[in-house]
């Protein structure tokens, strides 16, 4: 990490924060990026955010950034996958541009703009440069020369960066146990979400079935996700098919769209469960469609913080998740949901169908989760991000003219 420069930054500016990410599809990181950007105090510092322009099947977020008030900028060489020619392009354009705008702080999100953009930065010249994991780049199961790669790839970029931000504390833990960064360069800023928009919602149950076009007297587990393998739609048809067996009117709702839809309507088929499965594609409504759920689930192999489950949390609804990373953060087990294995879609089932047989447990878990989601607040995570871009601006000279 470059020497620690002690001279203070200008007080009659604010500070200038760029955000990275490459690419702003409907997803928990972008999300978080978005929001960080427009809640942002104005007044004290000024924040815009670069990206690539690649969408997907999620749908995209360039137009909801835009109309809440993000300068958003598009470079056309910020791509996902590793395209060597495109990665090298991308890196000298991202340097360019951090070196035009005199940024105080570079605020990179996800593996490949987490790479391109602190390297960018450093060699820009930029005062502070910050990183949010939103979950590892590496994780179990892949090629040992990949998982490799990751890792070397993340141990070097902590070193061009002030400060690692992880939306959860065992990404902290996953870091630390992998040699990536020194334990000082850690905070924990939990992702957050608008509270408000998941709690307070007058959509009825019956008129959020009727949206979905439900049976009112069904028993429905509902799920919001890709449908990636990262996500698992497969495991959660496999453990919704146990509760199939056992009760008549038990629905599933999965919302969300991706690379495996194919696979996940096969399958549905396969099990002889159309017709109670439906997929419900992308929707802008989810805040409402959660109220015509009675448990929330998710079967994911990896995430960070997956910010689904304080938004269930926020509508009162009782989680059933895998114990992935971040899971134990927002859902505390046997209180507020039910954690199980990962891949372990037959104690999925049993969890489902015991929240199913039991009204007051999944009454109390509801109310359990509810009571602690402001814990999840954007307001809050924002709050948290601009203490620590003051403390950076405080220690930093500013960047250079020219």
């Amino acid at each position: 990490m470059n020497a620690m420069q002690t001279a203070a930054a200008p007080s009659h500016r604010p500070v200038r924060v760029l955000h990275v990410i490459t690419r702003m599809i409907v997803g928990g990181a972008q999300e978080n990026t978005m929001l960080s950007c427009a809640l942002i105090d104005g007044s004290r510092f000024t924040s815009e955010l670069l990206t690539g322009p690649e969408t997907g099947l999620e749908g995209e977020l360039h137009t909801e950034s835009r109309a809440r008030g993000v300068v958003l900028h598009v470079e056309s060489s910020l791509v996902r996958a590793i395209h060597p020619v495109k990665d090298i392009v991308a890196l000298w354009r991202l340097m360019r541009f951090m070196r035009r705008g005199r940024w105080d702080i570079v605020h990179t999100h996800s593996s490949k703009a987490g790479i391109l953009g602190r390297v960018a930065a450093r060699m820009a010249g930029v005062p502070s440069v910050v990183h949010t994991v939103h979950g590892w780049g590496f994780m179990p199961g892949q090629p040992p020369a990949v998982h490799a790669l990751y890792v070397f790839l993340e141990r070097l970029c902590a070193r061009l960066c002030d400060t690692l931000i992880v939306v959860a504390a065992a990404d902290r833990e996953d870091g630390l146990a992998h040699g990536i960064g020194t334990p000082r360069q850690y905070r924990l800023v939990r992702s957050g979400i608008e509270v408000a928009a998941y709690r307070d919602v007058a959509t009825s149950s019956a008129e959020a079935r009727s949206r979905l076009g439900l049976p009112g007297d069904a028993f429905v587990v509902g799920s919001v996700g890709r449908l990636s393998r990262q996500k698992a739609p497969l495991d959660l048809l496999e453990g919704f098919a146990r509760l199939a067996r056992e009760l008549a009117d038990a629905h599933l709702v999965i919302v969300g769209d991706g690379p495996l839809r194919t696979a996940v309507e096969a399958r549905i088929a396969a099990l002889g469960l159309t017709g109670r499965i439906h997929l419900a594609g992308l929707r802008r409504d989810v805040p409402h469609l959660l109220r015509a759920f009675d448990v929330f689930a998710l079967a994911s192999h990896w995430e960070g913080l997956p910010r689904v489950f304080p938004q269930a949390m926020a509508a009162g609804l009782p989680v059933v998740a895998t114990r992935v990373d971040g899971a134990a953060d927002a859902v505390e087990d046997g209180v507020s949901g039910i954690l199980v294995d990962v891949g372990d879609s037959a104690a999925l089932g049993r969890a489902l169908v015991r929240l199913a047989s039991d009204p007051e447990l999944r009454r109390r878990m509801g109310a359990a989760g509810r009571a602690r989601v402001e814990e999840f607040s954007a307001e809050r995570m924002v709050r948290q991000l601009e203490d620590i871009y003051a403390a950076l601006a405080s220690q930093r000279v500013p960047p250079p003219d020219g």
